[in-house]
C-alpha cells in the first residue's frame, strides 16, 4: 500500500530549441522517463514533468536543458499533492 503521506509533483516546462531541432528535440523528450511532450509549434515545446521530489523534476529539467538544439528549458509550474490526497480525489462522478 502506498504511504498516504509521500508526495507526487508535477510541473509544465517550456523549451526553446533551434527551429531546424525541434523534431529532433521532441524525439528525445519522448524517449525520457517521467517526461511527456503536450504540445510543439515554431521552435517552442512544452512538457508536462512528473517525479516524487521538486529534486527529481530539476533533474529531469536540467537533462533537457543539455540536450543538442535546445537554446533555453525552463520550468513554468509545479504542483505538489500527497499520495492521500491523490487517492481521494479521484472523481467517481460521470464527467
Amino acid at each position: 500500500m502506498p504511504d498516504p503521506s509521500a508526495s507526487y509533483h508535477v510541473s509544465s516546462a517550456v523549451i526553446v530549441t533551434m527551429p531546424h531541432m525541434q523534431e529532433r528535440v521532441v524525439a528525445q523528450l519522448a524517449e525520457m522517463s517521467n517526461v511527456e511532450v503536450y504540445a510543439h509549434e515554431a521552435g517552442k515545446i512544452v512538457v508536462v514533468i512528473e517525479g516524487t521530489s521538486t529534486g527529481m523534476l530539476g533533474e529531469s529539467l536540467s537533462r533537457i536543458a543539455v540536450l543538442e538544439g535546445v537554446v533555453a528549458a525552463n520550468m513554468v509550474f509545479e504542483h505538489v499533492e500527497t499520495q492521500g490526497e491523490i487517492s481521494h480525489d479521484r472523481r467517481t462522478d460521470p464527467a
